[in-house]
């Protein structure tokens, strides 16, 4: 059976011998004897329950490509520099978790999908990865935008933050008041909630674009809208000076300067210094 756990936060290392599947192309290093299998349909009992699988996946927009991990030894795994964070499951406990959060889990896990019905407030939407725990030592590495914060319900999270929970699906909980009516919205004006006691929720420290818009001020914050009067000052002074100084080409400035403010300014001074 493999153990897996976190190294250095970026990284996942799986130690032992036996067999567990992960996100195609995530090992990183390895020591002792392994081999790597791109799975075709996605793991299951049989090829008929796990050609189902890969079908619902597929429709679903869960479908993730997987490699079968066999061998004895650690192995390691990473994905852009991502966070990672081991989940142990008891068995028969659950784990829900977008396939984009997903890098590798224990053979002891069976891998489906779930309809969640509060997806449709965000970009998880309405279905979401399932991992259930089938046997002992079962065990899930997730992905993370950032360093993750870990929960205990009862809690209350935004849905474009939280990466995956265990346990069953949160409830939605909608923050009204008369200053939605006006458009003047905090921007946090609906979220999960998580109310069973000892359920575990994962956050991140970055949030996905939203999926549902309440008031008519929530526009996204660009901060490179900060520079536009300035640029727009800039582009004007140089239409200003290009116009002043040659723009107008009238046979004293090259072509290929005409245009160019700093170019027009020092044939300007040369004429003036070489007296002409």
């Amino acid at each position: 059976m493999f153990n897996l756990q976190t190294v250095n936060e970026l990284t996942c290392m799986a130690q032992g011998n036996d067999v567990m599947y992960a996100k195609k192309g995530a090992m990183i290093a390895y020591q002792g004897q392994f081999k790597f299998e791109k799975m075709l349909v996605g793991p299951g009992g049989n090829l008929a329950s796990a050609l189902i699988g890969n079908i619902t996946r597929r429709f679903t927009g869960e479908n993730m490509e997987l490699m079968q991990v066999t061998g004895s030894g650690s192995c390691y795994f990473a994905d852009m520099a991502s966070h990672i964070t081991v989940v142990s499951l008891n068995q028969g406990d659950s784990i829900g978790v977008e396939s984009e959060n997903l890098l590798a889990f224990t053979n002891t896990c069976d891998y489906g999908t779930r309809m969640i019905g509060v997806g449709v407030i965000s970009q998880k939407g309405l279905f979401t990865s399932n991992l259930k725990a089938k046997g002992a030592g079962a065990q899930v590495a997730i992905l993370t935008d950032g360093n993750p914060v870990i929960l205990q319900s009862p809690c209350c999270v935004d849905p474009d933050a939280v990466v995956c929970w265990t346990g069953p699906d949160p409830s939605f909980k909608l923050d009204l008041n008369w200053k939605m009516i006006l458009g003047q919205t905090s921007g946090e004006s609906y979220m999960l909630e998580f109310k069973n006691p000892g359920q575990t929720v994962i956050i991140q420290p970055s949030e996905r674009k939203s999926g549902l818009k309440v008031g008519i001020d929530d526009n996204q914050y660009h901060a490179e809208s900060q520079q536009s009067s300035y640029q727009n000052t800039q582009n004007n002074m140089s239409g200003m000076m290009s116009n002043f100084t040659g723009g107008g080409n009238t046979g004293t400035t090259p072509p290929a300067t005409a245009g160019n403010p700093m170019s027009s300014i020092t044939n300007m001074l040369g004429n003036i210094l070489g007296g002409r």
